[in-house]
């Protein structure tokens, strides 16, 4: 991938939740001044950083109640939202001036697969092409022609789900998407390793050895070591079509690269004007604005996916596994663009510098350039880093 050309990066206010000023919203800020990150809440004021009350985000979504806990929370103010959004893209930083990040920080970072049926058909598809997109639209078709009908309806593990499983086993298309789409277990794995993911107006990266990858917009939860969800947020799975479809034990090299798992821009946690009921009820919003002028839209209802965002959590932590941490769970996604791009019959694929834009009005809006996962900003501050910094600091006490 070449250098992308220079971005209109959308302002802080158009970040924001459509009902921004009802919500808590809250992230994680770069101070210069203390050399490391801070948790911030947004307020009319400007963006607060309260980290002398919570040190991590971790410290804050393990509180009993973290939206009242970060209310009643003070600090100073960074700056604007506008002043920090404007600041946070990599060609334009000042470096003395505080910028925009990832609001997540110690959870593990965890994703669901295969939980809406057009995402199932399209994993079925790229396992069958073996990564080759060429192949893909005859599969695509002959998929089509032998399910017949819409998945929608069908609940994983259902009795009506083990029919269809004998149905497609007798003619030969039984596939291990299939397998955690309809049966009774979910795929759930590691997205990224603790302090990896990016967040808003920055750089997401596609391992440049990849010639057929797209984003994935999803809802990610935000949940408490004792399996409360508290919050959400908005996510991009930046996904290697090709890498997968070779083989599902290529899921590391195909989910797992530098800048790949991009969080934000805040997280909104879980009050009176917002719950759990409300995010079941999301619609995201998929834009991609490519410099050939290409362009791509879609729309996604979480109400069409096959498992309840509870039910995923539980999958993920209980008596068989602990997050003393907490964990961020990408809830996964229904979008698979077939649209083609660069020739008929080759659907689509990322190029260098696509604007990926992914909203949702109670949620926000999470914009990203594409780059190659070695032309991204590295990553090099981990967990040692932030605890000598917060140490420093004497934000550890």
């Amino acid at each position: 991938m070449t250098t992308p050309s220079t971005t209109a990066w959308p302002a802080g206010a158009e970040l924001l939740p459509v009902d921004g000023s009802a919500g808590t919203l809250v992230g994680r800020a770069w101070v210069p001044d203390a050399a490391g990150p801070s948790v911030v809440v947004v307020r009319e004021s400007g963006v607060v950083d309260v980290s002398a009350t919570f040190p991590t985000m971790r410290s804050l979504t393990e509180h009993p109640d973290p939206s009242a806990a970060v209310r009643a929370a003070d600090g100073p103010v960074l700056g604007s939202l506008d002043e920090l959004a404007a600041n946070t893209p990599p060609e334009l930083r000042r470096p003395d001036r505080p910028w925009l990040l990832s609001p997540i920080d110690l959870h593990v970072v965890k994703a669901a697969g295969v939980t809406f049926p057009v995402s199932m058909l399209e994993r079925v598809i790229e396992e069958r092409a073996r990564g080759d997109q060429d192949a893909a639209a005859a599969i695509r078709e002959e998929i089509g022609a032998t399910i017949g009908g819409s998945l929608d309806a069908l609940r994983p593990g259902s009795p009506e789900a083990a029919q269809l499983k004998a149905f497609l086993v007798d003619r030969g298309w039984w596939s291990q998407y299939l397998e955690v789409g309809i049966g009774p277990d979910a795929e759930v794995f590691t997205k990224a390793p603790v302090l990896s993911t990016v967040g808003a107006h920055v750089d997401v990266g596609v391992h440049s050895v990849s010639e057929w990858n797209n984003p994935e917009p999803e809802v990610v939860l935000v949940v408490a070591s004792d399996g409360r969800i508290v919050g959400a947020t908005l996510g991009n799975d930046v996904n290697l079509r090709d890498i997968e479809g070779r083989s599902a034990l290529l899921l590391g090299q195909a989910k797992d690269n530098n800048a790949s798992a991009a969080v934000g821009p805040f997280v909104r946690l879980f009050d009176e004007s917002y719950d759990l009921d409300a995010l079941r009820e999301s619609v995201v919003r998929l834009e991609i604005e490519g410099d050939d002028g290409f362009r791509l839209e879609g729309v996604s209802e979480l109400a069409r996916i096959s498992r309840d965002p509870a039910d995923l959590a539980r999958h993920v932590i209980g008596a068989h596994h602990q997050y003393p941490d907490g964990f961020v769970l990408y809830l996964g996604t229904m979008f698979a663009p077939v649209d083609d791009r660069d020739a008929p019959g080759r659907g689509f694929t990322h190029h260098d510098g696509d604007l990926v834009r992914i909203s949702e009005p109670r949620l926000g809006t999470l914009v990203n350039r594409v780059r190659s996962s070695e032309a991204a900003a590295p990553w090099t501050f981990g967990i040692d880093a932030l605890y000598r910094n917060l140490a420093a600091r004497g934000l550890l006490t």
